[in-house]
């Protein structure tokens, strides 16, 4: 096994786009690409290190950039200024999110038809809206993401399946908004699912999330659960494995 990175350029506009890009040299091409979206502190190493371990399963992982020039915040408040125009704009989000996938179908190492998303935080509701969008991505994973709608996407159908990873206690989604994408998805006729894990918080996947007061917590726990849970919708998704109990 040779894990190969290397950076990929990409415009919207003249906003130039930096993605990263890992895969296994010694697998078989194509293979299948998984799209990954960033935290709402942009493409930091915690998405260039999913792109890799990613490539260590036989994918090719792609860490996109919506932010541009790979840009990535000093903290909450630089953080949440680079975040809110994307919240204020979801049609912006989500052209930026369908010219990554597409940039990633384009790599040589990556099978067009074999795609899909995960996302963490902010980035759960990136892959979120692509699916909503209609876009032909396989399937899309949100860890600990962002729920609510955007507002342009009621009446699509979704096409990808969707695999939803929450904390019952995270203070920024509430069980609300766990219902309402629920019912969202089945009106879309959707193959979704949701699972939930108790006394878990938000941004249970991020090791150095330590804030009680703010919600974000790191559990170990939830975050090693959540992983083996994305390998077997991967799997499921791109092996067509059978689910019928033997």
């Amino acid at each position: 096994m040779t894990i190969q990175t290397r950076e990929v350029e990409y415009f919207d506009g003249d906003t130039r786009l930096v993605g990263f890009l890992a895969w296994d040299d010694a697998r078989t091409v194509p293979m299948p690409g998984v799209l990954i979206a960033h935290m709402w502190g942009g493409r930091e190493a915690f998405v260039c290190d999913k792109a890799v371990a990613l490539a260590e399963l036989g994918y090719a992982g792609f860490a996109l950039d919506l932010y541009g020039d790979a840009r990535t915040g000093s903290g909450p408040e630089e953080n949440a200024r680079l975040m809110q125009p994307f919240l204020d704009d979801r049609t912006l989000l989500q052209r930026r999110m369908i010219l990554s996938w597409e940039t990633m179908r384009r790599q040589s190492m990556v099978d067009p038809a074999q795609t899909a998303a995960i996302g963490y935080c902010f980035g759960g509701l990136c892959v979120l809206d692509l699916a909503r969008t209609g876009t032909e991505v396989g399937g899309v994973v949100s860890f600990h993401g962002l729920l609510k709608p955007p507002g342009n996407t009621a009446g699509n159908p979704i096409k990808a399946k969707v695999l939803v990873l929450h904390g019952h206690d995270d203070p920024m989604v509430p069980v609300e908004d766990v219902v309402a994408l629920e019912t969202e998805l089945t009106e879309a006729g959707c193959d979704w699912q949701v699972h939930v894990y108790g006394h878990t918080l938000h941004a249970f996947t991020n090791p150095k999330a330590n804030d009680p007061a703010f919600g974000t917590v790191y559990n170990p726990d939830a975050d090693r659960r959540s992983w083996i849970e994305m390998r077997n919708f991967l799997d499921e998704l791109f092996n067509a494995r059978s689910t019928t109990p033997p």
